[in-house]
């Protein structure tokens, strides 16, 4: 079984879901965040789910549950990334993903948390 990486950048962990999510793969994301969570005091969780194409109900449902999850450990949660499709999907299933707030980019995301992302290269130091 794959394992979705959590990076930390800030005091933000990113979750960027490049593979094919299974039911088991949902799980152990959900197990691996909380155990992050709490490891580093993360005030907010973004999900990037740029690369998912399909989503069912299970995995909708669990969107929301790792959300619910992590307001309870004092983190926010912003799902960034989604497709159109995704979006469709997910109000044909009925599902509202309550308590998930969304961006269109991590940028969006970045600023929903209050968090900025970090500078890139020599260019970000002098303001250009």
């Amino acid at each position: 079984m794959e394992r979705v990486p959590i990076l930390k950048i800030g005091e933000v962990l990113l979750v960027s879901i490049q593979v094919d999510l299974q039911d088991q793969t949902v799980l152990a994301l959900q197990e691996d965040l909380a155990e992050r969570i709490v490891a580093t005091g993360a005030r907010g969780v973004i999900i990037d789910i740029t690369a998912v194409d399909i989503v069912d109900s299970f995995i909708g449902r669990m969107f929301a549950t790792i959300a619910s999850m992590s307001r309870l450990m004092d983190a926010e949660t912003v799902v960034v990334g989604m497709r159109p499709a995704v979006a469709i999907t997910l109000v044909e299933l009925g599902l509202s993903l309550g308590g998930v707030r969304t961006a269109l980019d991590l940028e969006k995301g970045m600023r929903l948390l209050g968090a900025a992302l970090p500078a890139a290269g020599p260019a970000a130091l002098d303001g250009r």
